[in-house]
């Protein structure tokens, strides 16, 4: 990690760089620990950026442990809220989103916060101790990456107070825009990280690479979003599809662990064992007791909602009893730099009291895999590097996963009109509706037993994954990128009419209808994104012209001064 000492701390900063605003990073936070209001917010940068009272106190108690007597030094984790002020994404992620994997994706009903919190002795303070929390927020769940951003600023924020922050931003407002496709190197207090922009496997993207100096050798972070995942689930390896089962039906699970650091990598590791696809109910890595929906998750009287909680106050383990999946986890993860917290005798250990393991009575309708296990298994024997096993166990779920949503990609595409059945002069066909019994008749000759070995119920498994959020989510998703794809078809049909032959016998409202009707079509093709040829739109221009000639002079000037709006 780089020195801060390193760099010209006397840089002339840009004064307007306190009101430049990133699209990786939304601003950096420092939350303090005050005599009279307990966790308060000391610093937003930049100032301009505005957060709720409602945010902000949320930041504030999740910026903490549960039991920070027990984590002395440096310790780091990541949290998820939902903001109180949902604000628009930027035409930025807009962009972005569209040639992104929907589980990449930019979201602005919550943030994404990365914190590292820093507890040491000091007996000039009046508790006795120095208590501090870095916290970076985002839209983005680029969760590797930054947490190796926030494990950067902040020991240099710890050293030299907000000149620290202030370097880092100068750093930050210099990276490049986000396009998905491309290896992109950031700068940062010194050194560069390099990372690469996953693209949607189904999306035209672009791929090049932003430079980094011949001097300098960029710090490579190996995936934007992955972490250890044997490390989250060695305690619980023989369990592992029943968890993914869990987590693609959006059964409600709680995770119990030991440290917030442990508790949001198990919760975030959960959320992508079912990557590519993405999950649709909410998670919180850290969830502690002075959440807004706290009282509404201990609940008795009302089920739990499709949500993973990632706790560490012994307290949950009461309170929390009554849900139907409970996973409690052996922190077994290395000590490292997304780690460096030092647990005390008699810390919050004792939720680990029962033995690591998911407590449920749901039975899987698919039978385990195993082979992997035992291959997992025999790696710890050998002492595998957790790296290789993670990669195993990541591939074997993306195997998984794909297997169960091919036949239901294959019977999507099905509901698709006939492209001969698409007229340039009516409105675009929509897609057949999704029937589940017809999907769940074609499983017999195209199911997921063609692309994968595993047993079991898989009907059943389909049936109650057609009731989670998670179908809810991909469906919308598909059916939206259908429609899109419908409305770009009959665009290209317009555009190789012979309008000419059109236009004989055409009253002159028809006429005029047809020039507005071109016109909506191309402000809808910017205005959402649509993948639509610039020969394409060149030729309906042409075609509106050739329209417009043809009436008379008064219509003419009218409607050649109403130019279709170009972004």
């Amino acid at each position: 990690m780089a020195e801060l000492g390193a760099i010209d701390t006397n840089l002339e900063l840009d004064k307007p760089a306190d009101e430049i605003l990133s699209d990786w990073i939304q601003c950096i936070c420092v939350v303090t620990f005050d005599l009279e209001f307990g966790q308060a917010m000391e610093l937003v940068y930049p100032s301009n950026v505005k957060l709720s009272e409602e945010d902000k106190t949320n930041l504030c108690y999740l910026a903490f442990p549960d039991s920070n007597s027990g984590c002395m030094g440096d310790t780091q984790f990541h949290v998820k809220i939902k903001c109180s002020q949902p604000s628009n994404l930027s035409q930025c992620h807009i962009n972005y989103n569209a040639k992104c994997p929907v589980f990449l994706q930019a979201d602005h009903r919550c943030l994404y916060g990365f914190v590292f919190f820093r507890q040491i002795k000091d007996l000039s303070l009046p508790r006795g101790y120095f208590q501090k929390s870095l916290i970076i927020l985002s839209q983005l769940p680029f969760i590797s990456l930054f947490t190796e951003v926030c494990g950067t600023i902040a020991p240099e924020y710890f050293k030299h107070g907000i000149t620290g922050i202030e370097v880092a931003w100068h750093d930050i407002k210099q990276w490049p825009d986000l396009y998905a496709g491309e290896t992109v190197s950031l700068p940062l207090l010194g050194i560069v990280l390099q990372a690469q922009l996953v693209c949607d496997n189904n999306k035209i993207c672009s791929s090049s690479n932003s430079m980094v100096p011949d001097y300098q050798l960029p710090v490579v972070v190996s995936s934007l979003y992955e972490l250890n995942t044997f490390g989250c689930f060695s305690s619980i390896v023989s369990q592992m599809h029943l968890l993914w089962e869990l987590v693609l039906t959006t059964e409600p699970i709680v995770v119990m662990a030991s440290s917030p650091t442990y508790s949001s990598q198990v919760v975030q590791a959960l959320v992508s064992l079912i990557v590519p696809l993405a999950y649709y109910g909410d998670y919180r890595p850290y969830f502690t007791i002075h959440d807004n929906e706290f009282k509404e998750y201990m609940s008795k009287t009302l089920n739990p909602p499709p949500i993973i909680l990632g706790v560490t106050n012994p307290y949950f383990t009461k309170t929390l009893q009554h849900w139907p999946h409970i996973v409690r986890v052996t922190d077994t993860l290395k000590k490292d730099t997304t780690n460096k917290s030092k647990l005390r005798k008699g810390s919050n250990l004792k939720i680990l009291d029962a033995k690591p393991g998911v407590y449920t009575e749901y039975k899987p309708y698919l039978y385990k895999d195993k082979s992997i296990v035992k291959k997992l298994i025999r790696g710890m024997q050998n002492k595998r590097p957790e790296e290789v096993q993670s990669a195993l166990l990541r591939r074997h779920f993306l195997e998984l996963t794909q297997s169960f949503m091919i036949p239901l990609e294959r019977y999507m595409s099905s509901l698709m009109p006939l492209q001969r059945n698409i007229s340039p002069f009516k409105a675009a066909p929509k897609p057949w509706p999704f029937n589940p019994d017809n999907f769940l008749a074609s499983l017999e000759y195209a199911g997921p037993q063609l692309t994968c070995g595993i047993k079991g119920d898989w009907k059943g498994l389909y049936k109650q994954f057609f009731r989670s959020p998670n179908f809810n989510g991909w469906y919308n998703i598909r059916y939206k990128g259908m429609m899109m794809k419908l409305q770009v078809l009959q665009i290209e049909a317009l555009s190789s009419v012979d309008i000419n032959n059109w236009l004989e016998g055409k009253q002159e409202v028809e006429i005029v209808d047809m020039i507005l009707k071109i016109r909506q079509k191309l402000d809808e093709c910017e205005s959402k994104g649509y993948p639509l040829n610039k020969r394409i739109k060149d030729q309906l221009k042409v075609k509106m012209d050739d329209i417009i000639c043809s009436l008379p002079d008064d219509l003419k000037n009218v409607l050649s001064n109403k130019k279709p709006s170009s972004r």
